[in-house]
Protein backbone atom coordinates (compact mmCIF):
# COMPACT_ATOMS: atom_id res chain seq x y z
CA UNK A 1 0.00 0.00 0.00
CA UNK A 2 3.22 2.19 0.86
CA UNK A 3 4.13 2.63 -3.05
CA UNK A 4 0.28 3.58 -4.33
CA UNK A 5 0.27 6.10 -1.53
CA UNK A 6 3.46 7.39 -3.11
CA UNK A 7 2.60 7.39 -6.34
CA UNK A 8 -0.84 9.19 -5.34
CA UNK A 9 1.18 11.56 -3.57
CA UNK A 10 3.31 12.66 -6.62
CA UNK A 11 0.48 12.88 -9.22
CA UNK A 12 -1.04 15.37 -7.00
CA UNK A 13 1.97 17.27 -7.02
CA UNK A 14 2.33 17.18 -10.79
CA UNK A 15 -1.23 18.00 -11.38
CA UNK A 16 -0.49 20.69 -9.20
CA UNK A 17 2.76 21.87 -11.03
CA UNK A 18 0.96 21.73 -14.13
CA UNK A 19 -2.17 23.91 -13.07
CA UNK A 20 0.36 26.95 -11.35
CA UNK A 21 1.96 26.26 -15.17
CA UNK A 22 -1.20 27.00 -16.65
CA UNK A 23 -1.87 29.59 -14.18
CA UNK A 24 1.33 31.49 -14.99
CA UNK A 25 1.18 31.21 -18.41
CA UNK A 26 -2.37 32.43 -18.76
CA UNK A 27 -1.09 35.77 -16.32
CA UNK A 28 1.87 35.96 -18.91
CA UNK A 29 -0.54 36.15 -21.69
CA UNK A 30 -2.65 38.41 -20.04
CA UNK A 31 0.15 40.99 -19.37
CA UNK A 32 1.28 40.94 -22.66
CA UNK A 33 -1.91 41.76 -24.08
CA UNK A 34 -2.78 44.28 -21.12
CA UNK A 35 0.46 45.92 -22.26
CA UNK A 36 -0.40 45.95 -25.86
CA UNK A 37 -3.41 47.58 -25.50
CA UNK A 38 -2.23 50.34 -23.61
CA UNK A 39 0.14 51.09 -26.04
CA UNK A 40 -2.56 50.86 -28.51
CA UNK A 41 -4.49 53.19 -26.16
CA UNK A 42 -1.68 55.86 -27.12
CA UNK A 43 -1.45 56.01 -30.59
CA UNK A 44 -4.25 57.80 -32.44
CA UNK A 45 -4.88 58.35 -35.81
CA UNK A 46 -3.98 61.82 -37.41
CA UNK A 47 -6.40 63.76 -38.67
CA UNK A 48 -7.39 65.69 -42.44
CA UNK A 49 -5.69 69.13 -41.49
CA UNK A 50 -5.93 70.27 -45.36
CA UNK A 51 -7.59 73.28 -46.03
CA UNK A 52 -8.19 74.36 -42.64
CA UNK A 53 -7.08 77.18 -40.73
CA UNK A 54 -4.31 77.22 -37.71
CA UNK A 55 -6.84 76.94 -35.05
CA UNK A 56 -9.31 75.23 -36.68
CA UNK A 57 -6.05 72.68 -36.76
CA UNK A 58 -5.09 73.05 -33.35
CA UNK A 59 -8.08 72.41 -31.65
CA UNK A 60 -8.33 69.11 -33.28
CA UNK A 61 -4.44 67.80 -32.96
CA UNK A 62 -5.02 69.10 -29.37
CA UNK A 63 -8.05 66.71 -28.61
CA UNK A 64 -5.91 64.00 -29.52
CA UNK A 65 -3.09 64.79 -27.42
CA UNK A 66 -0.82 65.79 -30.57
CA UNK A 67 0.54 69.69 -31.30
CA UNK A 68 1.03 71.47 -34.25
CA UNK A 69 4.07 72.80 -35.74
CA UNK A 70 3.93 75.80 -38.72
CA UNK A 71 6.49 76.06 -41.31
CA UNK A 72 7.16 79.29 -41.66
CA UNK A 73 7.44 79.76 -45.68
CA UNK A 74 4.15 79.85 -47.35
CA UNK A 75 4.00 77.86 -50.83
CA UNK A 76 1.96 79.20 -53.71
CA UNK A 77 -1.15 76.93 -54.75
CA UNK A 78 -4.14 77.36 -56.95
CA UNK A 79 -6.54 75.70 -54.94
CA UNK A 80 -6.14 76.26 -51.16
CA UNK A 81 -6.56 79.61 -50.10
CA UNK A 82 -3.88 81.78 -48.65
CA UNK A 83 -3.74 81.29 -44.84
CA UNK A 84 -5.08 77.53 -44.65
CA UNK A 85 -3.27 74.54 -44.52
CA UNK A 86 -2.10 72.99 -47.78
CA UNK A 87 0.11 70.09 -46.65
CA UNK A 88 0.40 68.23 -43.31
CA UNK A 89 2.95 65.69 -42.26
CA UNK A 90 2.01 63.01 -41.31
CA UNK A 91 -0.71 62.57 -43.81
CA UNK A 92 -4.17 61.68 -42.58
CA UNK A 93 -4.99 58.14 -41.69
CA UNK A 94 -1.62 57.18 -40.31
CA UNK A 95 -1.41 56.63 -36.53
CA UNK A 96 1.29 58.06 -34.23
CA UNK A 97 1.85 58.37 -30.42
CA UNK A 98 0.42 61.18 -28.46
CA UNK A 99 2.59 64.68 -28.01
CA UNK A 100 3.84 63.90 -31.32
CA UNK A 101 3.57 67.27 -33.13
CA UNK A 102 1.98 67.17 -37.00
CA UNK A 103 4.02 69.48 -39.25
CA UNK A 104 2.06 71.64 -41.69
CA UNK A 105 2.44 74.34 -44.42
CA UNK A 106 0.37 77.05 -45.09
CA UNK A 107 -0.38 78.15 -48.67
CA UNK A 108 0.18 81.35 -50.12
CA UNK A 109 -2.63 81.40 -52.24
CA UNK A 110 -2.88 81.47 -55.78
CA UNK A 111 -1.58 85.03 -57.00
CA UNK A 112 2.26 85.63 -56.90
CA UNK A 113 3.58 88.83 -56.00
CA UNK A 114 5.46 91.69 -58.46
CA UNK A 115 9.25 91.54 -58.32
CA UNK A 116 10.69 94.77 -56.99
CA UNK A 117 14.00 96.18 -59.02
CA UNK A 118 16.71 95.15 -56.82
CA UNK A 119 19.66 96.01 -59.06
CA UNK A 120 22.05 98.35 -57.41
CA UNK A 121 21.03 97.30 -53.63
CA UNK A 122 23.06 95.84 -51.61
CA UNK A 123 22.15 91.62 -49.95
CA UNK A 124 21.33 93.02 -47.06
CA UNK A 125 18.28 95.89 -48.22
CA UNK A 126 17.41 93.05 -50.74
CA UNK A 127 16.73 90.42 -48.59
CA UNK A 128 14.71 93.16 -46.54
CA UNK A 129 12.77 93.84 -49.60
CA UNK A 130 11.98 90.43 -50.58
CA UNK A 131 10.87 89.58 -47.03
CA UNK A 132 8.69 92.44 -46.96
CA UNK A 133 6.91 91.60 -50.19
CA UNK A 134 6.37 87.83 -49.14
CA UNK A 135 9.21 86.47 -51.94
CA UNK A 136 11.35 84.15 -51.41
CA UNK A 137 15.70 84.48 -52.22
CA UNK A 138 15.99 81.33 -54.24
CA UNK A 139 20.03 81.75 -55.00
CA UNK A 140 22.89 84.24 -54.46
CA UNK A 141 25.77 84.14 -57.22
CA UNK A 142 28.65 86.19 -56.52
CA UNK A 143 31.89 87.09 -58.31
CA UNK A 144 34.32 90.04 -58.84
CA UNK A 145 34.80 92.75 -60.57
CA UNK A 146 36.29 96.32 -60.63
CA UNK A 147 33.74 97.18 -63.38
CA UNK A 148 30.66 97.02 -61.07
CA UNK A 149 30.13 98.55 -57.87
CA UNK A 150 31.31 96.49 -54.91
CA UNK A 151 28.88 94.58 -53.25
CA UNK A 152 25.81 95.42 -55.10
CA UNK A 153 23.40 93.38 -56.78
CA UNK A 154 24.26 93.26 -60.81
CA UNK A 155 21.71 91.35 -62.15
CA UNK A 156 18.23 89.50 -61.00
CA UNK A 157 16.15 86.39 -62.35
CA UNK A 158 13.43 87.13 -62.67
CA UNK A 159 13.59 90.73 -64.44
CA UNK A 160 11.67 93.55 -61.85
CA UNK A 161 7.73 93.83 -62.47
CA UNK A 162 7.82 89.96 -63.08
CA UNK A 163 4.90 87.53 -61.35
CA UNK A 164 7.20 85.09 -59.25
CA UNK A 165 7.17 83.38 -56.14
CA UNK A 166 11.23 83.97 -55.76
CA UNK A 167 13.98 85.67 -56.41
CA UNK A 168 17.76 84.60 -57.61
CA UNK A 169 20.37 87.42 -57.45
CA UNK A 170 24.26 87.69 -58.70
CA UNK A 171 26.02 89.99 -56.38
CA UNK A 172 29.63 92.05 -57.15
CA UNK A 173 31.73 91.69 -54.29
CA UNK A 174 34.70 93.90 -55.64
CA UNK A 175 37.94 93.73 -57.02
CA UNK A 176 40.09 91.39 -54.51
CA UNK A 177 42.63 93.60 -52.59
CA UNK A 178 46.26 93.00 -53.41
CA UNK A 179 48.27 91.93 -50.04
CA UNK A 180 51.56 91.06 -49.65
CA UNK A 181 53.71 89.28 -46.71
CA UNK A 182 54.50 90.78 -43.95
CA UNK A 183 58.66 91.38 -43.81
CA UNK A 184 60.08 90.52 -40.88
CA UNK A 185 61.62 93.07 -39.48
CA UNK A 186 62.84 92.91 -36.05
CA UNK A 187 66.44 93.69 -35.25
CA UNK A 188 66.72 96.48 -37.84
CA UNK A 189 66.84 99.78 -37.44
CA UNK A 190 63.27 101.22 -36.90
CA UNK A 191 63.66 104.57 -38.90
CA UNK A 192 65.00 102.47 -41.93
CA UNK A 193 62.60 100.03 -41.69
CA UNK A 194 59.42 102.86 -41.62
CA UNK A 195 61.00 104.49 -44.53
CA UNK A 196 61.22 101.29 -46.28
CA UNK A 197 57.54 100.22 -45.91
CA UNK A 198 56.49 104.06 -46.21
CA UNK A 199 58.13 104.11 -49.54
CA UNK A 200 55.68 100.88 -50.69
CA UNK A 201 52.58 102.64 -49.48
CA UNK A 202 52.19 100.95 -46.05
CA UNK A 203 51.20 103.38 -43.30
CA UNK A 204 53.86 102.79 -40.13
CA UNK A 205 53.94 104.26 -37.01
CA UNK A 206 56.51 103.39 -34.19
CA UNK A 207 54.16 103.10 -31.27
CA UNK A 208 57.38 103.78 -28.33
CA UNK A 209 60.11 102.53 -27.49
CA UNK A 210 61.34 100.42 -24.56
CA UNK A 211 64.98 99.70 -22.68
CA UNK A 212 66.29 96.94 -23.78
CA UNK A 213 69.67 95.97 -21.84
CA UNK A 214 72.26 95.25 -24.76
CA UNK A 215 70.06 96.17 -27.79
CA UNK A 216 71.16 99.00 -29.62
CA UNK A 217 68.78 102.23 -29.45
CA UNK A 218 66.95 102.40 -32.31
CA UNK A 219 66.23 98.56 -33.23
CA UNK A 220 63.06 97.19 -33.68
CA UNK A 221 62.02 94.53 -30.98
CA UNK A 222 58.33 94.10 -31.61
CA UNK A 223 56.15 94.68 -34.69
CA UNK A 224 52.51 94.69 -35.80
CA UNK A 225 51.47 92.27 -37.72
CA UNK A 226 54.13 89.94 -37.18
CA UNK A 227 56.53 88.76 -39.97
CA UNK A 228 54.76 85.99 -42.78
CA UNK A 229 51.15 87.75 -42.03
CA UNK A 230 48.99 88.40 -44.80
CA UNK A 231 48.71 92.32 -45.11
CA UNK A 232 47.20 94.76 -47.10
CA UNK A 233 48.41 97.95 -47.96
CA UNK A 234 46.40 100.20 -46.71
CA UNK A 235 46.69 98.55 -43.25
CA UNK A 236 48.49 100.06 -40.30
CA UNK A 237 51.70 98.61 -39.46
CA UNK A 238 53.19 99.05 -36.60
CA UNK A 239 56.77 98.89 -35.02
CA UNK A 240 58.78 99.38 -31.23
CA UNK A 241 62.20 100.36 -30.73
CA UNK A 242 64.73 100.12 -27.55
CA UNK A 243 66.03 103.12 -26.24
Amino acid sequence: EQPMAIHGHVWTVGKALALLGALAATFLLSATLAMQAALRSREVQIPQLLGRTIDDAESRLAALGLTLQVDPRRRIDPIVPAGRIMLQEPASGLTARTQRSVRVWLSAGQTTTVVPRLLGQSERTARIQLQQDSLTLTAVAEFRSPEYQADAIVAQDPPASTSAPGVSILINRGEQATTFVMPDVIGMDGLRAAEVLRARGFRVTIVGSQPYPSVPAGTVVRQDPSGGFQVGATEPISIEISR
